[in-house]
């Protein structure tokens, strides 16, 4: 059994913390978020008041943050965790942030003597509740085989992708990729519902063929094909056009430090930003199918019941 303390109890961390306890873990939790905490303590974690008070005692530390910004107040701040975790706990960041500031938190982490890994994820909310999450992580050896070890329950698959930062390199490039999928998705199912297909008998299709991917697998944006699709919810958000923003935006700033040009994930940037624009940015980012209608009409869509 593993003391483990996880900061950041939102839509991804709750379920993959919850494996942890589920392995026999314990997990000591903190989020700024009451409901987020309620949650985590269904799955049988023990949460606290404070960031403090959850680090006592903790053997390995995770965190899982929506953007750099929250990363660098976690980890640098003041009552931080380098400043307040057990000085031979392992760090392990599960956020998506960009890689300059993954290298940063590697180099203040290995200045106060942690050991730290950037270990981002890919699987989503259905991954992460199922154990079946990608891990990609940067760091050294050692460090990684360390990791690896408490990871476990919550994998499906785990990847050292290289040296510190490597593990967000990849995220970044994946998450780019998966958006442009789903932009593809979306305006792949409504072309074939305006051409008269059934949309079971289309995705049946798509799903054993070349049109195949994760996106479409598990976000398709029509209600009653896929069960883990927002668009079964009048697109409650699975994975938000909020945070889709972020990442895509992580892979065009990458573009432009790299001088790799990148249109269509440009384009999936501006859908998203639209729906933020439109006030649906806490939807699910899978709302951008309406885009791909001339009339903003498309299944399991009803803008009057958000």
């Amino acid at each position: 059994m593993t003391v483990i303390s996880w900061i950041g109890l939102g839509h991804m961390g709750s379920p993959m913390s919850a494996n942890l306890v589920e392995a026999g873990h314990t997990v000591r939790g903190f989020d700024l978020d009451g409901r987020a905490m309620a949650t985590a303590r269904d799955g049988g974690v023990e949460t606290f008041s404070s960031m403090a008070e959850a680090l006592e005692g903790a053997e390995v530390v995770f965190t899982m943050l929506p953007k750099g910004e929250h990363s660098r107040a976690v980890y640098l701040g003041d009552q931080g965790v380098l400043a307040l975790a057990p000085k031979d706990a392992l760090l392990i960041d599960s956020s998506t942030i960009d890689v300059e500031t993954a290298l940063e938190l590697h180099k203040a982490a290995a200045e106060k003597g942690f050991a730290f890994v950037d270990a981002p994820v890919s699987g989503g909310i259905s991954g992460a509740a199922a154990g079946t999450l990608t891990f990609m992580i940067g760091g050294d050896k050692d460090t990684v085989a360390r990791a690896e070890q408490v990871i476990t329950p919550m994998a499906g698959r785990v990847v050292h992708t290289g040296g510190p930062g490597m593990g967000q390199s990849a995220k970044i490039v994946n998450n780019m990729m998966l958006f442009i999928n789903l932009e593809a998705c979306a305006e792949g199912s409504v072309l074939a519902e305006r051409l008269g297909l059934d949309p079971r008998v289309f995705w049946d299709i798509a799903s054993v063929s070349s049109g195949d991917s994760w996106a479409l697998r598990t976000w398709y944006p029509v209600p009653d094909i896929v069960p883990s699709a927002a668009a079964n919810n009048n697109f409650e958000s699975t994975f938000s056009a909020v945070l889709a923003a972020k990442d895509v935006g992580l892979a065009l700033s990458a573009g432009e430090q790299t001088g790799v040009n990148l249109p269509a994930a440009e384009l999936a940037a501006q859908r998203f930003q639209r729906l933020i624009d439109e006030g649906y940015g806490d939807l699910d980012c899978s709302l951008i199918v309406k885009y791909a209608a001339p009339d903003g009409k498309v299944q399991g869509w009803n803008p009057d019941e958000v």
